[in-house]
């Protein structure tokens, strides 16, 4: 987590082991959530599941640590030394250590049950979620939004009222990411946002970044290649870049010209390896996140791009490609 101090972090890994040990847990898998009140330091647990859950598929898929695959192993008798990795051939005892950032955004489709309340509270409302990744939180975020099947292309633009803006920041609501971002175009500061929401300031200060950057998009981000390629590093859509400069009347056209644009600039996607060790052991993985970079990094095939991707995979074995919204 971003937020979250060294202190905190251990505090919460403490506790957990003292849950476990008085639960009775001796192998396999659980998880255990916490909140924490980041001014007073104080501690809750939220809920543990003696189990692989649903939470354990997701951490499975945000590091590519086989929870389920280790747990069942230890069940049946073997120590975490004996357990390889699959990806790194390293032991299962080393704990996943990534290079990337995974945000994760839940899905709610209050508008299939109209009497229901569209506030949030304690009750699980949401019917699902999705998952991004990406090189930066900015880039992860706005790559989960568009994930979100709402017709969202990042921060999409809202229009309310003040009174009605402040009340969607003050009440929790699946909305009110983008009334966040709505709020800092309207002129209002991290600090009033983060006092109507008591969202942590570190997020709402890598928002209140991504419509600042807004202010720089232009039409002549079509011929400045340094700028499209930070704006694309950043997470904007190519749907988003055209309709900040109103390309044309029809998203889906000027989303296409900026996609062209980019092409011709070399500014490709590359795929890189989720592999959990941050490229510190040679890894084989069949699963890739896409990013845009300024910079190749060491770890990461020159194959593995956008324009080529298709030509290089060509062998003779048949293939099955799985795509994910994220």
């Amino acid at each position: 987590a971003l937020t979250l101090t060294d202190k905190e972090y251990q505090a919460m890994r403490d506790a957990s082991f003292k849950i476990l040990r008085e639960i009775g847990v001796d192998t396999g898998g659980s998880n255990v959530q916490f909140a924490i009140n980041p001014k007073t330091g104080r501690m809750i647990v939220i809920e543990m599941n003696p189990r692989v859950s649903r939470s354990s598929a997701l951490a499975s898929k945000a590091t590519g640590y086989p929870i389920a695959k280790v747990a069942t192993l230890l069940a049946v008798g073997f120590s975490l030394d004996e357990i390889k990795n699959d990806i790194t051939g390293t032991p299962a005892s080393f704990e996943p250590v990534i290079d990337y950032i995974v945000t994760k955004i839940p899905r709610f489709t209050f508008e299939k049950f109209p009497g229901a309340n569209p506030y949030l509270g304690t009750a699980m409302k949401s019917v699902g979620e999705v998952m991004a990744i990406g090189r930066t939180f900015k880039e992860s975020i706005q790559k989960a939004l568009c994930s979100m099947e709402k017709d969202y292309y990042g921060f999409n633009f809202v229009n309310l009222e003040k009174n009605a803006l402040i009340y969607g920041l003050r009440n929790a609501n699946e909305s009110r990411i983008l009334y966040v971002a709505q709020a800092f175009r309207d002129g209002l500061s991290v600090a009033e946002v983060h006092e109507m929401s008591k969202i942590d300031p570190w997020f709402l200060d890598q928002i209140w970044q991504i419509v600042k950057f807004e202010e720089r998009i232009d039409m002549d981000i079509l011929n400045d290649e340094p700028l499209l390629r930070e704006a694309k590093t950043m997470g904007f859509s190519d749907k988003m870049i055209a309709h900040l400069i109103n390309l044309k009347d029809n998203l889906d056209l000027g989303q296409n010209d900026i996609y062209f644009a980019r092409e011709k600039m070399g500014i490709n996607l590359e795929y890189n390896e989720v592999d959990t060790c941050a490229g510190e052991f040679k890894a084989l993985t069949p699963y890739l996140y896409s990013t845009t970079n300024i910079t190749k990094l060491p770890h990461l095939s020159s194959n593995f791009t956008e324009s080529n991707l298709n030509a290089n995979s060509a062998q003779k074995e048949k293939k099955v490609m799985i795509i994910g919204g994220g």
